[in-house]
């Protein structure tokens, strides 16, 4: 009788090995995420309050200001010592660089925010330079949280954080609509730019919510569907109405700033109820997905263990060049009409190479089904590079790049996808003939 090395049962094993380690990289990564998720909430807030202090001159929201910053800075604490134990008390590395470098990139803008809220105390930005500068805090953030999401190896948890990464940048479109809203009102005037930045807003909010639904569980869809009821969502519609009616420049009374900021806030209130909902979802998924992968190599073990007590070199070759078809197993059947010893021996090969054809057959499952949910990260990798390509070109905030992509899907009935895949493949041919240019 012939046995199977240690090092080919150990190489069997340490499949299943694999599978465990990434998906603990990938818990450790859905904690990061939400903590990240609630700074951004508490970046949203503060944004909100810092527009109406600025435009009242610090005559409204002052203790509420202050509170709020005091609640901000309580949650980045928090990141941060999440951050250190998740990821810079660890010896892999080397499968996080991206990652690491947008972590940097986020916390160095971070580290600004306190002058940034000193400005705001001593009324010395307007409402529209703190909401831009706001909102590139939390882009920064956002891009951390889409790294961390795309690195995921689970389908499941992949279709999970493709839900949560488009309900939080729905929620941030909400958030930036709340803080140009505001500083409209508080102009007592609208004009066709501000208009139009709103009205992309919220389509983009549409955007991302669609996405949220292709992926999500159910109870959640049920849950946002039933927050986002008519009734709540009518005032809302119409006062963005009233916006769209003022494009022409028509003065309007600067105290409805803040029922647009009640109605805003009240529906991202609820929204940050579904985000809650949706990390704690994925928290338990995740243990869940850890779990049972640790039982499957425990139960792998038993079965290398009898397999590999019970091989037949003479009937190996005959066994493992079965294929899974009914033929074969009939086959297979019929080789079994042995003595009870040769039964064992070739039952003994089959196992063993049944436990290597299920993990197989296991890793194309998640492979097929990993590539079918990450290609909503590929598609926003895309619109991004699109983005970029615009800010370089004519020198544009990414909001106006933004701005440009939708337009145009708009023009040409067309999605975002499509336009931003022209706009690349533009841009490499133009490097093309350049470069032939130059030699």
């Amino acid at each position: 009788m012939n046995k199977y090395s240690d090092t080919t049962k150990q190489f069997l094993l340490a499949t299943k090995r694999s599978e465990i380690e990434a998906l603990h990289q990938l818990a450790s990564n859905c904690q990061v995420i939400t903590f990240v998720c609630e700074l951004i909430h508490q970046l949203q807030r503060e944004r909100g309050i810092s527009n109406i202090f600025l435009i009242s001159k610090s005559t409204r929201f002052c203790e509420h200001r202050r509170k709020q910053i005091e609640a901000s800075i309580n949650t980045e604490e928090m990141l941060r010592s999440q951050l250190k134990a998740k990821y810079l008390q660890t010896s892999d590395s080397a499968s996080n660089m991206r990652l690491f470098n947008l972590i940097a990139l986020a916390l160095q803008d971070i580290d600004h925010v306190p002058s940034l809220r000193r400005k705001i105390e001593n009324q010395r930005l307007t409402a529209a330079q703190s909401t831009r500068a706001y909102c590139r805090v939390i882009s920064a953030l956002l891009a951390v949280v889409f790294e961390a999401s795309d690195v995921a190896s689970d389908p499941k948890i992949t279709q999970q954080l493709v839900a949560l990464f488009n309900f939080i940048q729905g929620k941030e479109f909400a958030g930036q609509e709340r803080a140009w809203g505001v500083v409209g009102f508080s102009q007592s005037t609208f004009d066709k730019r501000l208009c139009e930045r709103i009205k992309q807003l919220e389509i983009s909010q549409q955007n991302s919510f669609k996405t949220f639904f292709e992926f999500a569980l159910e109870s959640d869809s049920q849950q946002w569907q039933s927050l986002e009821s008519a009734d709540s969502v009518e005032p809302l519609s119409q006062m963005r109405t009233m916006i769209q009616q003022l494009a022409n420049g028509s003065p309007i009374a600067a105290e409805i700033s803040e029922v647009w900021y009640e109605l805003t806030t009240a529906r991202i209130d609820k929204m940050h109820t579904v985000e809650e909902q949706l990390s704690e979802g994925l928290l338990n998924q995740t243990k869940s997905r850890v779990a049972k992968v640790e039982d499957d190599l425990l139960n792998h073990r038993k079965r290398v263990n009898t397999a590999a007590n019970k091989l037949s070199d003479m009937d190996y070759w005959l066994s493992t060049q079965v294929t899974p078809n009914e033929d074969a197993k009939n086959t297979l059947q019929q080789s079994y009409i042995k003595t009870n010893n040769q039964t064992d021996q070739l039952t003994g090969n089959r196992a063993f190479y049944d436990l290597i054809k299920e993990q197989s057959d296991h890793i194309k499952r998640m492979e097929l089904e990993l590539d079918t949910a990450k290609q909503a990260f590929v598609d926003h990798k895309k619109i991004d590079r699109a983005k970029l390509l615009i800010m370089q070109e004519m020198n544009f905030d990414e909001a106006e790049a933004h701005r440009v992509i939708q337009r145009r899907a708009m023009d040409e009935q067309t999605s975002l996808m499509a336009i931003s895949e022209t706009i690349i493949k533009t841009a490499a041919a133009l490097h093309k003939s350049l470069k032939s240019l130059e030699s």
